[in-house]
């Protein structure tokens, strides 16, 4: 397997399920690394079109990631569940986070959501 080298069990110890979350996990740090990279591409060039290039691709980084995340999602309830308490929120994050181990607001008793 071509990711087995991130693996920090041995792959025949693992469920399919647990190695398609890491190609997933990992194929996300690639996608922000890969975003990241762009924008400091985007902030050191000069040239304008070759900026535009460069912004474009950077955001397709940015799909690619938010793609991956929503699979992610969907495979793991924990995970979906630190979402939509987190996700598109205002306020303090911190805050949240406190409403929601002290069993306070849930998803949509915190206003509207932008």
């Amino acid at each position: 397997m071509a990711n087995s080298e991130g693996l920090h069990e041995p792959e025949a110890s693992l469920s399919p399920e647990t190695i398609d979350r890491h190609r997933a996990l990992t194929s996300l740090q690639e996608e922000l690394e890969a975003a990241d990279w762009y924008d400091q591409r985007v902030d050191a060039t000069r040239d304008a079109e070759l900026r535009s290039i460069l912004a474009h691709n950077r955001d397709e980084e940015k799909e690619h990631a938010m793609m991956l995340l929503e699979w992610l999602r969907r495979h793991d309830p924990v995970l979906d569940a630190h979402m939509r308490t987190y996700l598109f929120s205002d306020g303090p994050i911190t805050e949240i986070e406190a409403r929601a181990e002290g069993g306070g607001a849930q998803r949509g008793e915190d206003g509207p959501r932008t």
